[in-house]
């Protein structure tokens, strides 16, 4: 039953670069737009529990939800750069390295041999999923022979993209506080992060947009999957968490193929089949573990 739940976020934000990219606008548009379907989330999580609202809940909530905005506002830059599909099992499998590292090094939470072993092939497997499922035909490249700067924009956002996310988890799972309290104030400090965002990169005007209300939606679907990730952290730990919660790629690839409509040859489409396996075997056996 705890694996189950630590897999309802990946449904849900394996399906969040199709809906965004359904629903369209820009990055800043997206992220404000998301980040505001969160706090509407994080009010309605709160309504319904009450939880206890400490000051440790405030901090450690409204730093990781900083740190979650760069994650994300970068990952939506990097989509518009190199598309989704390229985007999220590369940030992904840099997302599972991190959080996996953090969780056995910093939290202890693979106690015994068997666990780092069978834990240590898990992530190795999905990392390796993850590579695959971007790794681009050769004779598809010279498609994009004046995509060099779009590549170069894409990952350095991926990069920060990468740290943002680690330390978004990191920060709640060190603070130890309740999963249904730091909810909202999490989903105000990525608002804060997002606005920042807007200003620092002069695209504020865009903000009161169609797209940015839309995407309100992105955010509720996001918000869902962080409430269940933080709330199956406690019983099976955050290498294991974060990383069931990743395997939504799955979904996130194969949808941006065949609803979004990129463009995939049949050598890369056999990359995607196989990576995709491994991602669901490394996920099981992540599984295995609790």
């Amino acid at each position: 039953m705890v694996v189950l739940i630590a897999l309802i976020p990946a449904l849900a934000w394996g399906s969040i670069g199709l809906i965004s990219g359904k629903l369209g606008g820009t990055p800043t548009q997206q992220t404000l737009g998301m980040t505001s379907g969160a706090v509407l989330f994080g009010l309605l999580t709160w309504f319904i529990y009450h939880p206890e609202m400490t000051g440790k809940v405030w901090i450690s909530g409204l730093l990781s939800g900083l740190f979650w905005s760069i994650g994300q506002s970068q990952q939506f830059t990097s989509m518009k750069a190199i598309g989704i599909s390229k985007t999220v099992p590369i940030s992904t499998g840099l997302q599972l390295a991190g959080n996996a590292l953090a969780g056995v090094l910093l939290f202890h939470e693979w106690k015994t041999g068997h666990m780092i072993i069978v834990g240590t092939i898990a992530v190795i497997v999905l990392i390796a999923g993850a590579a695959l499922t971007s790794l681009r035909d050769r004779a598809n490249i010279s498609d994009s022979a004046s995509g060099h700067d779009d590549v170069s924009a894409g990952a350095r956002a991926i990069a920060f993209s990468t740290v943002g996310y680690v330390l978004y988890t990191i920060i709640v799972n060190y603070a130890n506080v309740n999963a249904k309290a730091v909810v909202l104030p999490q989903a105000i400090g990525m608002l804060a992060g997002a606005v920042i965002f807007a200003l620092i990169t002069n695209s504020g005007q865009d903000v009161l947009k169609k797209a940015s209300y839309k995407n309100i939606i992105t955010g509720l679907v996001w918000g869902t999957g962080n409430l269940f990730m933080f709330l199956s952290i406690p019983a099976v730990g955050l290498a294991i968490s974060y990383s069931l919660a990743q395997s939504g790629i799955v979904i996130s690839t194969f949808g941006s193929i065949f609803l979004l409509g990129e463009k995939k040859t049949s050598k890369e489409m056999v990359y995607v089949i196989l990576g995709s396996i491994l991602v669901i075997v490394g996920s099981a056996l992540l599984g295995s573990l609790k």
